[in-house]
This record gives structure tokens, C-alpha cells and sequence, in this order.
């Protein structure tokens, strides 16, 4: 590959490659790149004979040719021939400036296969790089990052005290899994706030299970999809048939934090609601040829359904909330969606990297493109302030005297459990300290008043708790599907 290289390079000279004399006879085959594609040229070498061959120029790969040659020879140390490579086309890729668009190493390449499969190691939240900032998309359901109170739209600003900014999605990937049972510490920067939160949390096994089912009362079904993976699909409709034997007499989808993934896999179960010969999506191309995907027979639901989206819903998810709101009219509720328009393919190399770019945009039944604007709920209802409270360092000793923001949320959690901690400002007073107590009695942990460790996650996990018995978002979806009744 590297001789290949520097006989490319010297085309600026000749158009011609001359090749010397040879007592034996050989065949070279030679792989020249040209505007039509990859050209096959074979080269027959005998005894006495000098051959000219003529090759396409490549005039814009002359400046790539001499900068990898200038490197190659006069840089201090040798260098890194695939890195350099690596390098080139990544560079190449990040100009498209599209943080949908990467070029994956064999490394990183095995590391976004695994997040589609039956599971993998890590903290559990899909990230992307959008303005040279890497942030979250949205927390897997009940993975560690979840747990730890990682939200959509947490920019990533550190991790392990290394500064990420300017990466790429996939190296920050690579820094942020690891083995199970180990821990990484997050630099996070929430929206309209400065001040960088240290999140340290420990790396587990991710199952990416996707569908998960539950009956409410009065024959209500909730189920929740978190991701469109290889056996979503397969997963919902084995879910509905257990809702179904339980009596299910109405649906909520709920399609909150799910970040998308598989395009089959939405369009398949799009098609249990949407009537056949309808659209589902439209893809379109550079070209301007629109691709229509429209709905085939079979089975369909047809109890009333509602559908709950949030900004951490994206790609799959919207085209799933998209095709059965402007087909079917069925209600969404929530906060608008996170604005993902666009389709992605990947281009394997032999070496076991890719490329993995955007190739097209997808449209909804009537034609909206939705990138970058989200799909609005037609019945907007946000959860409350303090689903949004900052999270708490474990690890951190908090105690009479104390002042900082964690304090403050730490004040704001317990005043949302029925606790009273005094005024909420930032400061650990004698009030605070009392409900901390209190708090530890109730959860039957050591009575010190400290704010750490075992008392830290209990707090926060009994706020989740309290976050999802009183789901403002569900409760209007139950509302709004009684009607439909």
C-alpha cells in the first residue's frame, strides 16, 4: 500500500509511470482511483522490454500526496503509516461538518456493532458530536448513566479530568466504556449552566432490552420502547400479545429518551398501526428521488393508542411518531422531539474499519422534514423542575457547613420527598442536616445527618421513584386515551 502511494504521488511529473527493466516476467495489478470509481489495471513486465502505462490524474490528490510525504520523510520521529491514513480520511469526513457522519476505526467500528446487539459494557447513554462538543442523546432505560442522572442534552466536557472537546463521537465512545465493575468520571455541563458536575459512575453490563411492557389500570397498556435494536420488532409484538391476554383495552407507546437506531425496525412496527398503502416515511435522495415506504396488510393494533415523545427522542422514534400521527391522528404527548432527519449507511474496509455517512433524508407521510425542528406533541406537557435537578456526587461528603449546587439539589430533593430542609440555598445548615437524619431513620441507613455514599444514591433514587409515580406526562396520556375510549 505504501509503494502504491509514492507511485501515485509522482503524477504531477508525468501522467506516465516508466517502469524499469526486468529479467523475469511479473503481473501487477494496480488499483488507481478515478472519477467513475476504482479502475482495474494490469501491468505485463518482460525481459527486456520498458512498458509505459498511462494513468488518470488525480489533480486534488496531488496537496494529500505531498503533505503524507512530507511527513513520512522529514517529520522528527517515524511515523504511523495507518494513523496517517486514518487520520486523512477521518479529517475528510469531519469537513462534511454532519455529526451524523463518521469514519470508525476496526476498533471503534466493533464498539458501534456492539451497541446494536444483545448487549455490551459501558454506562448505557447514545452520544453525539454536534459543534465540536460531544452530547447526550439519551440514557439507556435503567443503565448506570440513568441511574447517575445523565439527561439528554448533557454536554461531556471531560472524561477522567481528559478534555473531549473537539472529538469525535466514536473517540469519546472508546474513552467513556470499559469493563464492567470499573468506574469513569464525567466532566458534565448541563444547558444554561456553567458550572462543570463531576458524575462518577461505574460501567456495568447493557442489555439492550428494548421493549418494556406494563398494565396500568382500567385495561390501560403502557409500553416503553428505548431503542430501536435488532429485535425490537420481534420483542413489541411479543409484548402486545401479553398485554393483549391481560385485556388490554387502550396503549400508550412511549417513545421518551429513545434515540433512535435501526430504520427496519421503526418502519416495522409503524406498520401495526399504519393503514395499508399509506406511507410510513419518504426518503430523499441528493438527487431529488424520493424513495416511499407505504404500509403492507397484516395485523394492526386497533385499541386507542396515544404516543409519548421528549427531546431525547430521535431518528427511529420520530419517524415512528411521525408516521402514525399523520396517518392514523394518533395524539402525542410530551415535549417536542430532538430533530434527527437524516439516514445513515456505512461502507465497510477490508481492514475491518468504515465509513459510516449520511446518504439521504427521510420525510414524514406528508413530506415534513423535521431535522434540527423535532416534532411537536399535540398536547405539550413537561414533567416538573425538579426531574431536572443536577445530580450528587456519591463520593462527595456533604455536612453542616457545606455550600455548593449539589447541596442545593440535595435541599430541593428532599423538600419534593416531604422533608424540610430548611431554605434552599446552596448551604447545609442545622435544618438540612435534621432531614438528612430524618431521611436516614425513614430508609432505616445510619443516622449521621452526612449527605455520601449509600444515603446519596437512595436520595436520588427515591426522587426517580417519586419522578415516575407521579408522571405528569403519563397521567395526561391516561387522560387523553379515556376520551377515545
Amino acid at each position: 500500500m505504501e509503494e502504491e502511494k509514492k507511485l501515485e504521488g509522482h503524477s504531477e511529473e508525468n501522467s506516465y509511470i516508466r517502469m524499469k527493466k526486468f529479467k523475469f516476467i511479473m503481473l501487477i495489478f494496480l488499483l488507481v482511483f478515478s472519477t467513475a470509481g476504482i479502475t482495474l489495471i494490469a501491468l505485463s513486465f518482460g525481459d527486456e522490454k520498458a512498458v509505459s502505462v498511462a494513468i488518470p490524474e488525480r489533480k486534488e490528490f496531488s496537496k494529500l500526496y505531498e503533505a503524507y510525504d512530507m511527513l513520512d520523510e522529514k517529520y522528527y520521529e517515524k511515523v504511523d503509516h495507518k494513523k496517517l491514513i486514518d487520520g486523512a480520511i477521518a479529517g475528510m469526513v469531519k469537513a462534511l461538518d454532519d455529526p451524523y457522519s463518521d469514519y470508525m476505526t476496526k476498533e471503534e467500528n466493533e464498539k458501534f456493532q456492539e451497541s446494536i446487539s444483545a448487549s455490551f459494557q459501558g454506562i448505557g447513554a447514545e452520544i453525539q458530536e454536534l459543534n465540536g462538543e460531544i452530547v447526550v442523546v439519551s440514557p439507556i432505560k435503567g443503565s448506570p448513566a440513568e441511574k447517575a442522572g445523565l439527561k439528554p442534552n448533557d454536554k461531556i466536557i471531560t472524561v477522567d479530568d481528559k478534555n473531549i472537546q473537539g472529538m469525535s463521537a466514536n473517540e469519546a465512545v472508546l474513552l467513556i466504556r470499559g469493563e464492567k465493575g470499573t468506574k469513569v468520571t464525567l466532566g458534565i455541563q448541563r444547558p444554561d449552566n456553567h458550572e462543570i458536575i463531576k458524575m462518577t459512575i461505574t460501567r456495568d453490563e447493557i442489555p439492550i432490552n428494548t421493549v418494556y411492557p406494563e398494565m396500568l389500570e382500567n385495561g390501560v397498556a403502557k409500553i416503553q420502547i428505548t431503542t430501536f435494536s435488532k429485535h425490537t420488532y420481534d420483542d413489541l409484538t411479543t409484548a402486545l400479545k401479553e398485554m393483549e391476554d391481560k385485556g388490554m383495552k387502550s396503549l400508550i407507546i412511549d417513545l421518551r429518551r429513545n434515540p433512535g437506531g435501526l430504520l427496519d425496525q421503526a418502519i416495522g412496527i409503524a406498520n401495526l398501526f399504519v393503514p395499508e398503502g399509506k406511507n410510513i416515511v419518504q426518503v430523499e435522495y441528493r438527487d431529488g428521488t424520493i424513495e416511499k415506504t407505504v404500509a403492507k396488510g397484516g395485523k394492526k393494533i386497533n385499541v386507542p393508542t396515544v404516543v409519548l415523545i421528549d427531546k431525547g427522542s430521535a431518528s427511529a422514534s420520530e419517524i415512528l411518531a411521525g408516521a402514525v400521527s399523520e396517518t392514523v391522528g394518533i395524539p402525542l404527548i410530551g415535549d417536542k422531539s430532538f430533530g434527527k432527519g437524516t439516514v445513515q449507511t456505512a461502507d465497510n474496509f477490508e481492514d475491518g474499519s468504515n465509513v459510516k455517512y449520511t446518504m439521504a433524508k427521510w420525510l414524514t407521510p406528508d413530506g415534513n422534514w423535521i431535522h434540527k425542528k423535532g416534532i411537536e406533541p399535540d398536547y405539550k406537557v413537561s414533567l416538573p423542575e425538579y426531574a431536572n435537578l443536577s445530580y450528587i456526587d456519591p463520593d462527595k461528603e456533604l455536612k453542616l457547613s457545606s455550600a455548593s449546587g449539589e447541596v442545593k439539589s440535595a435541599e430541593e430533593m428532599l423538600k419534593v420527598l416531604g422533608y424540610k430542609p430548611g431554605k434552599i440555598d446552596g448551604f447545609y445548615d442545622t435544618d438540612t442536616e435534621k432531614a438528612v437524619k430524618t431521611f436516614q431513620k425513614d430508609e432505616k441507613l445510619k443516622e449521621n445527618g452526612i449527605l455520601t455514599g449509600e444515603t446519596t444514591v437512595k436520595l436520588m433514587n427515591s426522587l426517580t421513584e417519586h419522578i415516575q409515580k407521579n408522571d405528569s406526562q403519563v397521567k395526561k396520556a391516561i387522560e387523553v386515551i379515556s376520551k377515545e375510549k
